[in-house]
């Protein structure tokens, strides 16, 4: 053992010798190349510094700095640091995306700082126009641009929720409270009856997404593509618009940094309806009285905490790097068991090579995501909500033995909270997504890329209700249990070309492109009962229910999979950054149109620019920095929602006895439609876009109008000859027209003191010109869609009709009462009819508002003194109505099922009287309301530590935030903010999920 240890410790120290003599000569023959690197280039040594901004001092990330008239060139960190080799006498060009450049002479020192100042025209910015980006200046489409320094604060789920009221014409609306729901967004008014995309299209790093894809906390900017001459380089998907998502990115020389945010928050219903207590309602009900005090909204509701926490870590140089972020979402609902946890982690690695020719992309994104459920489906919630209003105030929670009180005589009345804690659930949702993407530049002015990404969601969902559950006791359903999931895959390829040249007055740049992408997406869902107990069997054992074996238990599976391929080019011009061009084309077949004349559809767009400002003319003025005159055309498509419609499809129908055995039959599916074709929006749209008094007030003003033909509808025929009573079918047409304005200000800055003010207006008028098409018509110029509900019944909500707008509500229209407290009507003639004498006659219904807002506004700011801020956002939507279901539900003074009922049940109607008894729960006008709100949405108050003795911190910014903190409207529901999307908007559901304000103290931090 000692000879072993003897040999193996001389070994070890020849070779430790041998290794150290090597490194030392290599370390001489280095230092003395650097020495004879420096003499043959008369170079001194690297100058340092760091680049900051003049106006706060915060360093700059990602500065390019340029020796001038060579290659030589750095970036600095995250710090603002850089490290560059210059010559005495070079000159140093340093640049920076939003500041004025500037070029520093080299002197004999060894430091060199910089400060830049910002650059004050604002046109001058760098935004996305779809596969690739153009300076604000020459953009001749309407685009919108939102930094993250100008995001929204506090509690904020998605990305619609960054840019809530600052883009102008974008509708982003929340409409409830759900810890699990996202924005709903819309962009120029409606567009289609019956196509696939309704909805702006979403893309993350342009990969197609939703909102909630990426974190919040890890979006850099986003771009909204409003008009169709810039949406129309994505065709058929971009015919409602596109919004480009950019996460974060590693970027500069020397990278090392840790960023970390987190916040805790609370929420609180925002406005409860008011309802009789226990006292008030044994008061007017007194046979209805059963002893208890319970607040059943109480019951079931408690103080919600949700916590984020945020990581980003970024590394490398500037020619490897990588960025990570972490992100971690536990929030919980008002409702107990209303839970909602996601995670979700990105990993973006970037690699130069060839002399920075070729660079390579890859990126992982990853979010599960989980949540509780308390019902067959995601409504379910809801309806608790909905039993928690209407459930008897004076009923107790629970009968003397421990047992659950219930009213099982009554139809749809459930003790909520029984519904709660007698059901256990949950939904898993997890996504991946892989992009790769390789940018080769052969020559200075070729760029060729090539974009990959597969997109995997697998999600599964399952739901068991104990023995105890209402739907045991009531309806025999023991132990009712159900099960399902899907499967969405997405695959997508883009290959790009790009060649740009500037030629001393002529600026210009070809694009051309192929894209491809499929989609697949699987379903399955089934459901049992008849369990024996509530131990063995449910959702995760759910086949010993003997249910299946009565043949009661049910089953279900589908599939679908579509796919889009495109060709597309674009073409920009500028000569003498005077007059700008843009044009584009794409050329595109969908799957859905497979088996027609015209699965293939092109869709054009043109775009001019005029900078007036640098007309000659002009040059005496000291007024304007920039007035730009923008007039663009463009045309999108849209595609029907389900495939095979062009062609005849065949379907099971009824049993039929054949050879002593019953058989389903095959039946005709649908007609065939060779002609079916593109819905196409045809869009144009003027904009004028300015900048004045050294950028302190800047904008921009648009006027669209958008003509859809070819409107998609389902058309009846005549059964002879067709073998089916429908045929989808291209129709009549639709057109929006608007207004857009949007205005940047600062009204003071100083020294320490800054105030900065965004104001955004939009107006929109829609109109629908016609249904019929040239081969299809209608039997009316209208069709009924939606549907309200009231004390068990159901009514027709909305009208559609030619030569009116989407979204009309359609019902009886009262206009007094008399003094028995009955309803007086208008009758189709306009005469007032009385209640007795009223026939309730379809004909007798008439419009009686409307669901969308004809125009929005938005007022935000940000108020800085020193190392303090202060923001504070408002917006507002007006002239528009709201069918308040919850009092038509609830202020009837009916109460044959002795519900709880609104405090305003005792209120006069019109002024004069209580509704009489008689009076039967209906939908008329009497329960639409002006629906006019001007929210102070968001409300953050923050401040910044960027000076510490310690090199490892290097700020902290410590903020408390209040989101939908006040509301002032005339409405009497809960929130005027309700569902403005589709056709049939402006509907304030009984059971909606109550929108919340949140209370927020967060902190983040660079290391």
């Amino acid at each position: 053992m000692c000879k072993f240890y003897f040999f193996a410790h001389y070994a070890i120290s020849r070779y430790a010798i041998a290794l150290l003599a090597v490194m030392i000569v290599f370390s001489n023959y280095e230092a003395q190349a650097k020495i004879i690197d420096f003499a043959d280039h008369n170079l001194q040594e690297p100058i340092t510094g760091t680049v900051t901004s003049k106006k706060d001092g915060m360093p700059l990330a990602g500065a390019n700095i340029v020796v001038k008239g060579t290659q030589t060139a750095t970036s600095t960190d995250f710090d603002g640091n850089y490290t560059l080799d210059a010559s005495e006498g070079s000159i140093l060009v340093v640049s920076y995306i939003g500041f004025a450049t500037q070029e520093i002479p080299v002197g004999n020192e060894k430091v060199i700082n910089i400060t830049l100042e910002e650059d004050t025209n604002a046109l001058e910015e760098i935004v996305l126009i779809g596969y690739g980006k153009q300076k604000a200046g020459d953009v001749t489409s309407a685009v919108a641009n939102v930094k993250a320094e100008n995001f929204n604060k506090g509690q904020l789920t998605d990305a619609g929720q960054l840019i809530q009221g600052k883009v102008a014409g974008l509708a982003v609306t929340n409409s409830n409270g759900d810890p699990t729901a996202t924005s709903s967004i819309k962009l120029r008014g409606n567009n289609t009856l019956y196509g696939a995309y309704s909805d702006p299209l979403v893309l993350i790093d342009g990969i197609p997404g939703a909102l909630n894809t990426v974190a919040p906390e890890d979006i850099e900017t986003i771009d909204v593509l409003k008009d169709g001459s810039a949406a129309a380089i994505y065709g058929v998907r971009g015919t409602n618009g596109v919004v480009l998502i950019t996460t974060k990115k590693a970027t500069g020389a020397k990278i090392n940094t840790i960023e970390y945010s987190g916040y805790v928050s609370t929420a609180k219903i925002a406005r409860k309806l008011d309802f009789l207590s226990a006292e008030q309602f044994r008061e007017l009900y007194p046979k209805s009285d059963l002893g208890a005090n319970t607040d059943w909204l109480d019951e079931i509701t408690r103080t919600p905490i949700t916590h984020v926490h945020n990581v980003t870590l970024r590394g490398g140089n500037s020619q490897t790097n990588y960025i990570a972020n972490i992100n971690y979402n536990s929030q919980q609902g008002i409702f107990l068991k209303s839970d909602n946890q996601t995670f979700r982690g990105r990993l973006e690695v970037n690699h130069k090579m060839f002399d920075d020719k070729l660079h390579l992309r890859f990126s992982l994104l990853g979010r599960e995501n989980k949540y509780t459920s308390t019902g067959a489906g995601d409504s379910f919630r809801p309806w608790i909500y909905y039993q928690s209003m209407r459930y008897n105030p004076t009923a107790p929670i629970k009968n003397e033995d421990g047992s659950w009180y219930q009213n099982t005589s009554k139809l749809g009345y459930e003790n909520p909270l029984s519904l709660i804690k007698e059901s256990d659930g949950n939904v898993k949702t997890s996504e991946m997504r892989y992009v790769g993407t390789i940018t080769y530049t052969p020559i200075e002015a070729l760029t060729i890329n090539g974009n990959f990404s597969l997109r995997r969601e697998p999600s599964t969902n399952g739901y068991s209700e104990t023995l105890n559950h209402i739907s045991n006791l009531r309806d025999g359903f023991a132990g009712y249990s159900n099960i399902g999931g899907y499967t969405d895959t997405d695959r997508q390829m883009e290959l790009t070309a790009t060649y740009d040249k500037d030629l001393e007055d002529h600026e210009f740049s070809v694009l051309l492109g192929y894209s491809y992408l499929s989609n697949e997406k699987e379903k399955y869902s089934m459901n049992n009962y008849g369990f024996q107990d509530d131990y063995f069997g449910g959702w995760h054992n759910i086949g010993v229910g003997n249910a299946l074996q009565r043949g009661f238990a049910g089953m279900n599976s589908e599939k679908l999979k579509t796919n889009l391929i495109s060709f597309f080019s674009r073409a920009t011009y500028s000569y003498k950054d005077k007059y700008l061009l843009m044009a584009s084309i794409r050329h595109e077949g969908a799957s859905q149109f497979w088996g027609t004349n015209n699965a293939w559809g092109t869709f054009p767009a043109a775009s001019i620019g005029w900078k007036i400002t640098n007309e000659n003319f002009m040059n005496d003025q000291n007024l304007f920095n920039e007035i730009k005159l923008r007039i663009g055309y463009g045309v999108t498509g849209s595609q029907p929602e389900d495939p095979f419609l062009g062609i005849a499809m065949l379907e099971y129908g009824d049993y039929a006895y054949v050879n002593g055995q019953w058989v389903r039959t095959i039946v005709p599916g649908s007609n065939p439609n060779p002609n079916l074709k593109w819905e196409e929006k045809r869009e144009t749209n003027i904009g004028l876009d300015f900048s004045l008094k050294n950028g302190r007030l800047s904008g921009s003003i648009d006027a669209y109008k958008r003509n859809v033909v070819g409107l998609l509808y389902s058309y009846k025929v005549p059964m002879p000859p067709y073998l089916y009573p429908t045929i989808m079918a291209n129709g009549g047409n639709m057109i929006n027209r608007g207004i857009e304005v949007l205005i940047n200000t600062t009204p003071i800055e100083t020294e320490d003191f800054s105030w900065n003010s965004t104001i955004t207006y939009s107006v929109n008028d829609n109109k629908l010109k016609s249904l019929n098409g040239s081969v299809f018509k209608t039997d009316n110029d209208y069709f009924e869609e939606g549907s309200v509900g009231y004390e068990g019944q159901v009514a027709s909500s909305h009208r559609v009709q030619v030569g009116y707008p989407i979204g009309n509500f359609y019902g009886f229209k009262v206009t007094d009462v008399d003094q028995d407290g009955k309803w007086v009507y208008e009758d189709a003639n306009g005469d007032k009819v009385a209640y007795d004498d009223f026939n309730h006659a379809p004909e007798d219904r008439h419009y009686i508002g409307n669901g969308i807002p004809k125009w929005y506004a938005g007022f935000n700011n940000t108020f800085r003194y020193k190392k303090l801020d202060l923001t504070v956002n408002m917006r507002g939507a007006f002239n528009f109505q709201i069918i308040n279901e919850a009092r038509m539900n609830f202020e009837g003074t009916q109460n044959g099922y002795r519900d709880n009922r609104l405090t305003s049940v005792t209120d006069k109607v019109f002024g004069k009287t209580t509704l009489s008894p008689e009076v039967q729960a209906e939908y008329n006008s009497y329960y639409v309301e002006d629906g006019d709100y001007w929210k102070i949405d968001n409300i953050a108050l923050g401040y910044t530590i960027d000076k510490f003795n310690t090199e490892i911190i290097k700020s902290i910014r410590v903020y408390g935030s209040v989101n939908n903190a006040f509301t002032i409207t005339g409405y009497n529901g809960i929130d005027p903010e309700v569902n403005t999307s589709g056709l049939t908007p402006g509907v304030d559901r009984r059971e909606k999920f109550p929108t919340v304000t949140t209370f927020t103290l967060g902190l983040s931090a660079r290391f």
